[in-house]
């Protein structure tokens, strides 16, 4: 792989992880100062009384997705929270687009930055 190449994917992953971070954060941050038409969203799934807690969750797990120590950890825990936000607006006649997106993104991010993630490394698998 020559050195242009891999610059250039070095800057669209790090592009797309900023990307993300900053619409997960500030979808978060939207929850957890109570911005009117977030808490609406949450009313109609019976949740306004969460969203200071819903958006601390949203900001603290995309931060652990930033940085490469705990990437793993903050993969899981921001896949488990958007999965449950699908479950949640399916169960309430919504739409999945809204947690879908960003969960795709993260998906991504995770897969351009750490490939092991989805497919494992050599010595942990079990012959």
């Amino acid at each position: 792989m020559s050195v242009k190449n891999l610059t250039a994917k070095k800057i669209i992953t790090i592009g797309l992880t900023a990307l993300t971070t900053i619409m997960v954060g500030i979808s978060g941050l939207m929850k957890a100062i109570h911005l009117p038409w977030s808490v609406e969203g949450l009313a109609k799934t019976n949740l306004p009384n969460s969203a200071t807690a819903l958006g601390l969750m949203e900001i603290s797990f995309i931060i652990l997705f930033v940085f490469p120590k705990t990437m793993r950890i903050g993969f899981l825990l921001i896949s488990c929270y958007f999965a449950g936000a699908m479950g949640t607006e399916l169960s309430h006649d919504g739409s999945i687009f809204n947690p879908a997106v960003p969960l795709i993104l993260v998906w991504i991010c995770a897969f351009l930055r750490d490939r092991s993630v989805f497919f494992g490394t050599a010595e942990s698998t079990v012959n």
